[in-house]
């Protein structure tokens, strides 16, 4: 999956899988360092996802006010 093809959704959903699998130990130690960095591409992603999101809900409360 392309970071462009990952919806916010879809991106919480794989962090909840990543984090159960880290919470009961289904995952052998050479897996951790990869979960590990794929969650952090995942926050990263969604943290752009809600950033992105907040500045056109901004936008559009400015152009209503305006009006």
């Amino acid at each position: 999956m392309t970071k462009k093809n990952v919806k916010y959704s879809e991106a919480i959903d794989e962090l909840n899988s990543i984090i159960g699998d880290l919470d009961s130990e289904r995952i052998g130690v050479d897996e951790v360092s990869l979960k590990v960095k794929r969650a952090m591409d995942l926050i990263k992603l969604c943290r752009e996802k809600i950033e992105k999101t907040e500045f056109e809900v901004r936008k559009v409360v400015e152009e209503f006010e305006k009006n």
